[in-house]
């Protein structure tokens, strides 16, 4: 999968899961300062991003997925 459509889904599920505005959905929004996500909304999202992609993210490493751009460069990284 390419990386612009990585980054399509990736913002649709945030702007979903977050109820944003998908125009407030950046490449570099900051999951914790941006829009307040707790650890239970961010596990959340996390799962809707395992089953999109058909992926598995260890804890450790959603632990340092920060930003979107962080999340997409992940999953481009890591597919099967």
């Amino acid at each position: 999968m390419e990386k612009q459509a990585i980054y399509d889904q990736v913002a649709t599920l945030v702007a979903d899961h977050f109820e944003l505005n998908p125009d407030q959905v950046t490449g570099d929004l900051n999951f914790l300062k941006d829009i307040d996500a707790d650890s239970i909304d961010f596990v959340e999202l996390v799962l809707e991003m395992e089953d999109a992609f058909d992926a598995e993210i260890p804890d450790e490493d959603a632990d340092k997925l920060t930003t979107i751009n962080d999340t997409v460069d992940y999953i481009y990284n890591h597919q099967k």
